[in-house]
């Protein structure tokens, strides 16, 4: 089923202009099919609700679409990065020949107002935009009885400030899980051709 879902996504477009003030970091396929499937097999996709926040160019939110969630919203501040997302589930429809249940809108993510099962979401991590993945967590602790939120890790006192800030939300962390983030060239500023990077995936219950 990952692998499935992981060559499934590879299709998709990624976003044509990325924007560095909004940290568009394209979300590896091998990446967001580990997530998917983390989330599937605990019983937090299929015959739910779900949200995908800050959803870029559709994956999880696609990918959500595919395991059988009931419905997926995908939420981003960008319309261009939202036309990419909805190419992307056209593609996805013909490639599985039926109509997946996902309905886009563009909104500041703060603004959006909604319940939901599942929040899947690789925020912003914070480098350019300060404390920009806080905005996100708090937004999702409120809208949601399960997280899967993915955040960069290099230091111990990154992982000791999440799980703090989790917990003055009234939230437990159920698990973290380790992975590799692999970047290919994205912007001006990268000297390399692909750039390797420590993430985490936080399960959070509020």
């Amino acid at each position: 089923m990952k692998k499935e879902i992981e060559l499934m996504l590879e299709k998709l477009k990624p976003l044509e202009k990325p924007k560095v003030s909004l940290e568009q970091y394209t979300l590896p396929s091998y990446l967001a099919a580990e997530i998917l499937n983390l989330a599937y097999l605990a019983g937090d996709i299929e015959n739910k609700i779900v949200a995908d926040f800050g959803c870029g160019s559709g994956k999880l939110a696609i990918g959500a679409a595919l395991l059988g969630a009931k419905k997926v919203v995908a939420i981003d501040i960008d319309e261009k990065a939202i036309e990419i997302a909805k190419e992307n589930l056209k593609i996805a429809q013909d490639l599985v020949g039926r109509k997946l249940n996902v309905k886009f809108v563009c909104s500041d993510i703060t603004k959006w107002k909604g319940k939901v099962d599942t929040v899947l979401q690789n925020p912003p991590f914070g480098i350019k935009g300060i404390y920009s993945d806080k905005i996100f967590l708090e937004k999702a602790v409120k809208s949601a009885k399960k997280i899967y939120s993915l955040h960069r890790n290099g230091r111990k006192e990154v992982r000791a400030f999440i799980q703090n800030f989790v917990s003055s939300l009234g939230c437990k962390i159920e698990q973290i899980f380790k992975f590799k983030f692999f970047l290919p060239y994205t912007f001006k500023f990268h000297k390399k051709a692909k750039i390797r990077f420590d993430v985490d995936l936080y399960v959070i219950v509020p």
